[in-house]
């Protein structure tokens, strides 16, 4: 479910004459019988507003005043959102001949054509006010409080996203919290420049109109809206043409796959950047620490406490949570997918109640969902939307989770065997036109999978913020024996393992020259940086030093040395040693 959410205008709206009708109380029932919330968001003063509603606590919540006030029904408790003018300023507008004039709790409001006046009184006395219209009433509030900033406000005190409302209105006042719904709606009645801004227009006026809208919800969560909200749409890149590739910010599944040092990593930042700055909300699990140094995402779990799947319902349960990552390092590796399978149910239930998080990007997905995965009754791979996979192996993921993938972009070396490890995988045709094809760092072969477009290049767009490369688990965490390097020698006479950057430091100051120059010819320690350390940029490094004629073990020792202390943090106790 996309919309948890409808909120909507009273006068002129919701109400005719002032009064709701009983047809469309009766669709505002159903409405919440489906599991979402109603808010009302309207100009009027709550005293006044509360002696026309039958039933207010139909309503989760009431934003009144034009932003300025926020009621919860069901308690009776009411908040301020700005703080009131001073009583000198209404005892001024009175003085001055401005009436009828009414005071709420913020909201000060008269009638046109009394607006000169407002605004000279409100200059004379230095105030930091505004003035808002709606069809002939005069609103003054503070700067910058308007519906908008009210239904902020109100779903951060419901814990939901402003990405699942879908706002109905039909006046000026309106403008503001329509355009900040992730879809909006405008009553026939609506002014002319409210409709031409809408998603969408009922064919009814007032009541009648959201009860149009009701009966969509229930129908498809307004499914047929979809083509309209292309202004939502997250910017992956370019194509070969220069034109921009946006996907889907809802309902899409994503697989990012291909070689090691590929680029997944920085694809994957780019895109989270992307969807953080346009407020959709994601948690990342993370098997192996890399999105630790993210600085997008509030950090759960380290190599020396493992999280749980409480503490991360928890987080995410707040509202001023923004973005979560689930380091994993801390649980033993043979009780991370089970891990896994405890927590994406969890999810998909916070989900159903409040649709976020957004996005759930799993990484190194083949080690928690492989090919013999059998998920928990509760995870049906069709039904989990909004997913993001990661991964070097789609031929080692379920085929299940295969087959709901909307969206390959395949990554790295021979990109097009990626795809076609995919379909053999997942059981689908190979899509027409694949062919060899050579990318360029910062590239993908994007496949739209069900639209019937062939794979095509996409100069993917690369996060603003280029970050540290997982400076605290690849400096001094423990990789673990698979991830580890170690300093063999040319006969093989040796076995020291290097489990982070840290020991591979002295353990090279060490070692003899025969032994180091052995591992730098051999490409082992530009290897080991790629697939190991997963830091192409230190790689490329590598593969210069052992390229560049001339150098002496001692000073080869020193540029490789350079080369990470340039990209990593080390400790203070490793830096003095050296």
């Amino acid at each position: 479910m996309r919309y948890h959410v409808l909120a909507a205008d009273y006068d002129g709206t919701l109400a005719t004459d002032g009064r709701i009708d009983p047809p469309t109380i009766e669709a505002l029932r159903l409405l919440k019988e489906s599991g979402r919330k109603l808010v009302m968001v309207t100009g009027r003063e709550l005293d006044e507003l509360l002696g026309l509603v039958e039933e207010p606590a139909l309503f989760d919540r009431i934003v009144a005043e034009n932003g300025a006030l926020l009621y919860r029904p069901e308690t009776k408790e009411e908040v301020k959102l700005a703080e009131a003018p001073p009583p000198e300023f209404a005892e001024r507008l009175v003085a001055r001949g401005v009436g009828p004039i009414s005071v709420g709790r913020v909201i000060v409001a008269t009638w046109e054509p009394h607006e000169s006046t407002v605004l000279e009184v409100v200059r004379d006395m230095g105030l930091e006010l505004q003035v808002i219209f709606n069809k002939g009433a005069v609103m003054v509030l503070p700067s910058g409080v308007n519906k908008a900033t009210g239904l902020e406000a109100c779903l951060r005190d419901m814990g939901l996203s402003a990405h699942n409302v879908v706002g109905i209105g039909d006046a000026e006042n309106d403008h503001a919290f329509l355009g900040s719904s992730e879809a909006a709606v405008a009553v026939s009645n609506a002014l002319e420049t409210l409709k031409e801004r809408a998603d969408w227009t009922t064919p009814a006026d007032h009541g009648r109109g959201v009860t149009q809208l009701v009966r969509k919800l229930l129908e498809d969560d307004l499914a047929e809206l979809e083509p309209k909200l292309t202004r939502h749409h997250v910017l992956l890149g370019e194509d070969d043409d220069g034109e921009e590739v946006r996907v889907n910010p809802y309902g899409l599944n994503i697989l990012v796959a291909g070689t090691s040092g590929g680029g997944k990593s920085t694809l994957t930042t780019g895109l989270l950047e992307r969807l953080a700055e346009s407020r959709y909300q994601f948690v990342i699990v993370d098997p192996e620490g890399d999105y630790d140094e993210l600085e997008l995402t509030m950090k759960l779990g380290d190599p020396k406490n493992a999280p749980t799947v409480d503490e991360v319902e928890e987080l995410l349960s707040r509202p001023e949570t923004p973005n979560v990552s689930v380091n994993m390092l801390g649980i033993d590796l043979k009780d991370r997918p089970s891990f896994s399978d405890q927590l994406i149910p969890r999810l998909q239930d916070l989900r159903a109640h409040t649709g976020r998080p957004h996005w759930v990007v799993v990484d190194e997905v083949h080690h928690l969902m492989p090919a013999a995965w059998q998920p928990a009754p509760l995870v049906i791979p069709k039904e989990m939307r909004g997913m993001l996979y990661i991964t070097v192996h789609p031929d080692a993921i379920a085929p299940a989770l295969l087959e709901s993938v909307d969206v390959l972009l395949a990554i790295g070396r021979e990109p097009e065997k990626t795809i076609r490890l995919f379909c053999e995988t997942a059981g689908l045709p190979e899509p027409e036109g694949l062919e060899p094809t050579e990318l360029e760092r910062g590239e993908t072969l994007a496949w739209f999978v069900k639209d019937g477009r062939p794979p095509f290049r996409v100069k993917t767009a690369p996060p603003k913020i280029q970050r540290r490369r997982h400076s605290r688990k690849y400096a001094e965490g423990n990789l673990g024996p698979d991830r580890s390097f170690y300093f063999k020698g040319p006969e093989e006479k040796l076995n020291l393992r290097a489990q982070n950057l840290v020991a591979f430091l002295q353990l090279a100051e060490g070692v003899d020259d025969a032994t180091w120059e052995h591992h730098l010819q051999q490409g082992d320690y530009a290897t080991w940086f790629r697939e190991g350390i997963k830091d192409d940029d230190l790689a490329a490094a590598a593969e210069q030093v052992a390229a560049a004629a001339g150098l002496s073990a001692e000073e080869s020792r020193a540029k490789i040395k350079e080369a990470i202390d340039e990209r990593y943090t080390l400790p203070a106790e490793r830096v003095t040693s050296a």
